[in-house]
């Protein structure tokens, strides 16, 4: 399987997988125009689309590929009913796409219905986990995304983080003001700059690396804790990732 990220937008990405075959899958197709152009540069044949939530830079594209191509399959949560899937998953589903399984994971918090899809190593995760951060929190609240977060933090540490934005840079400068001593969120901060520096990008990353760097995955951390000012113990877990998103959003 090949993996492809299409830059889209301001700063988004719409991932495709394809086999040796030719034959690909799309996931979040905020616009079609870029779509169109790897497709037939490519010479690929779109099988399916995998949509993570409602918001239009993820589905902005649905109607016009769909024209193109009549017999794509648009797989997405209850709330992008009204914007092109046609065949709606939930948490527990497996939809099988080019011969592989992908696991539905319910991961609410960016949006009240947002899914995240997982086939090994690949995890299709929308605006949940971003290299270096988490989504905010439009619809959600942060129990939801600390949940969330849990429940990607389970999967294998190789998975491959496909998320949806060019963020990376600016959560890595919001991690290491927070914590200047860390030495790993600092040399990784120095690679990724060098890499947008050259307009490269960041993604995929991996669950192993994020688990070091990523501050809403390391929750659990008590000097992290104290740095934000939150009680050691912390009355319930999900706290530390509401005042970490607190920080950010004000950052």
């Amino acid at each position: 399987m090949n993996l492809t990220s299409i830059p889209a937008l301001q700063d988004n990405y719409i991932w495709t997988l394809n086999d040796d075959s030719g034959h690909c899958l799309i996931v979040d197709p905020g616009e079609a125009a870029p779509v169109i152009a790897t497709l037939q540069q490519n010479q690929w044949q779109p099988v399916a689309i995998l949509l993570t939530h409602h918001h239009h830079d993820h589905v902005g594209g649905v109607k016009q590929l769909c024209e193109q191509w009549p017999q794509l399959v648009v797989y997405g949560p209850a709330e992008t009913q009204d914007k092109g899937a046609t065949e709606i998953v939930s948490e527990g589903d497996v939809v099988t796409i080019l011969g592989r399984e992908f696991s539905v994971i319910f991961t609410p918090g960016h949006t009240l219905g947002h899914i995240s899809y997982f086939s090994s190593p690949y995890l299709f995760c929308g605006d949940t986990m971003f290299s270096g951060g988490c989504g905010r929190l439009f619809e959600g609240t942060p129990e939801q995304m600390h949940q969330s977060f849990q429940k990607l933090n389970k999967l294998p540490a190789d998975t491959l983080i496909c998320c949806a934005h060019e963020y990376t840079l600016s959560n890595l400068k919001f991690a290491q003001a927070t914590l200047p001593e860390d030495s790993d969120i600092a040399r990784y901060y120095r690679q990724i700059k060098e890499l947008r520096d050259k307009n490269r990008t960041s993604l995929p990353s991996n669950l192993a690396l994020e688990r070091k760097i990523n501050l809403f995955l390391r929750t659990h951390d008590t000097d992290l804790q104290k740095v934000i000012g939150v009680d050691v113990p912390p009355q319930q877990p999900w706290q530390v990732f509401a005042r970490l998103r607190e920080l950010k959003d004000s950052f």
